[in-house]
C-alpha cells in the first residue's frame, strides 16, 4: 500500500503528462476506487450497477439523476458516497414550496457597530461539494431553475454578485417515476445538465437476504473516509488524460447521431420526436473513460459504450406519440442502436 500512496501524493502534486506517468497514476487510482466500492458495498446492498454508474458519474465531473422507487437506498448511496470521498455533502428535500432562496441562500441587512447598514450573503446548501436533491421533480420549475447555473457554470449570481461553487461540486438528484401528482417534470434543458440519468431497480435476492440480516440486528458501523477533494480532483484530472482508441470514438459518433431525426432514416424519424445534441457526444466520452478506470483499465473499450449508452442517452431524447401508440419506448430504441453499434 506504501506505493499506492506515494503515487497519489505525486498526482496531487502535479499532473501526469506522460504514458508511464498516465500508466501509474491510473493504477494508483483504480486501487483506491477498488477501496471506495468495497466500502460503499458494506453499506448498499445489491446496487453495484448503481454504485458503479454513480462513482463514474463523479469522476467524469458530472451530475446524476437517480430514478427508482421509495426504499431502494438511494439517499444513503449519496450520503456514504460524501463520507466515503472525503466531500461535504448536505442534502435538500424538494417539496412545492421551496424557494430558490432555500437553495441559493439570501442577503440579509445588518447593522455594524458603529451605526452603518450593510448586506450580508448568507450562503444557502448549495454551497457543498456533493449535493443531494431529494425528489427534485416536486419543486416548481422556479426553484428547480435556481440549479441550472450552478450545475452548468460552477457558480450562482444573487444580487447581482457572483458566487463560485466549492470544488469540486456535484449533484446527485432522486426522482420518483411512479408518484407523479403535484410534480412538475424537469424541462429538458435541465434533464440535459445531468451527465447520466441511473435507473434503480430492486436488489437481488440473495442481496435482500442479507439486507435483512446486517439492518435489522445490531447498528451497522459507519463508513471511513477512503479519499479526499483533492485525490478525487487528481483522479478527474486524470480520467481527461486517459487515451481512447479510435474505434471508441467512431461508436459514440455512430450511437448518437444514430439517434438524431432528420438524418435520412425514415424509420428513426417516425420514432424520435428530438435526439441528443453534443453534449451526449461529450459525456459518453467522459464516462466510457471513467468506467474504465473503475473497471482497472487504462483505456476504454466499445463495450463500455454499450454500456453507458441508455444512461447517458434517455433523458436526452424523447419518442414520437405514434410510437407510443405502438408501445414503443425510450429504452428499446436505443438497444435499436446499441445492437448495431455493438
Amino acid at each position: 500500500m506504501g506505493h499506492i500512496v506515494k503515487a497519489m501524493t505525486a498526482i496531487n502534486q502535479t499532473t501526469p503528462t506522460g504514458t508511464d506517468d498516465i500508466v501509474a497514476a491510473a493504477d494508483a487510482t483504480a486501487e483506491r476506487l477498488k477501496v471506495v466500492r468495497e466500502a460503499i458495498g458494506t453499506v448498499i446492498f445489491g446496487q453495484e450497477d448503481v454504485v458503479e454508474k454513480a462513482l463514474v458519474t463523479v469522476l467524469a465531473g458530472g451530475h446524476a439523476l437517480l430514478v427508482g422507487v421509495p426504499g431502494l437506498a438511494k439517499t444513503k448511496l449519496v450520503e456514504t458516497m460524501g463520507t466515503v470521498l472525503g466531500l461535504d455533502a448536505r442534502r435538500i428535500q424538494f417539496t412545492p414550496d421551496l424557494m430558490p432562496s432555500d437553495i441559493l441562500g439570501s442577503e440579509v441587512l445588518e447593522e455594524a457597530p458603529g451605526g452603518g447598514r450593510s448586506f450580508r450573503f448568507i450562503r444557502g446548501p448549495i454551497f457543498s461539494q456533493l449535493l443531494m436533491a431529494d425528489e427534485i421533480n416536486r419543486a416548481s420549475p422556479r426553484t428547480q431553475s435556481a440549479l441550472l447555473q450552478a450545475m452548468q457554470e460552477h457558480h450562482v449570481t444573487v444580487a447581482g454578485v457572483r458566487h463560485d461553487m466549492p470544488r469540486p461540486f456535484h449533484v446527485l438528484a432522486t426522482q420518483n417515476p411512479l408518484e407523479q401528482e403535484g410534480t412538475y417534470p424537469l424541462p429538458e434543458a435541465q434533464l440535459d445538465r445531468f451527465l447520466m440519468q441511473v435507473d434503480v431497480g430492486y436488489p437481488d435476492l440473495a442481496s435482500e437476504r442479507r439486507m435483512l440480516f446486517e439492518t435489522t440486528t445490531e447498528e451497522s458501523s459507519a463508513v471511513q473516509p477512503i479519499m479526499d477533494a483533492d485525490e478525487l480532483m487528481a483522479a478527474q484530472r486524470l480520467v481527461r488524460r486517459m487515451p481512447v482508441g479510435e474505434s471508441v470514438v467512431e461508436a459514440i459518433l455512430a450511437l448518437v447521431r444514430a439517434a438524431r431525426p432528420g438524418e435520412g432514416d425514415t424509420a428513426v424519424d417516425s420514432q424520435i420526436a428530438w435526439g441528443p445534441g453534443p453534449r451526449a457526444s461529450q459525456a459518453l466520452m467522459l464516462t466510457v473513460r471513467a468506467r474504465a478506470l473503475v473497471q482497472r483499465r487504462l483505456a476504454p473499450s466499445v463495450d463500455d459504450v454499450v454500456a453507458l449508452a441508455r444512461p447517458v442517452l434517455q433523458h436526452r431524447m424523447a419518442i414520437t406519440f405514434a410510437a407510443r401508440a405502438d408501445g414503443i419506448d425510450v429504452g428499446s430504441v436505443i438497444d435499436g442502436f446499441v445492437g448495431k453499434v455493438g
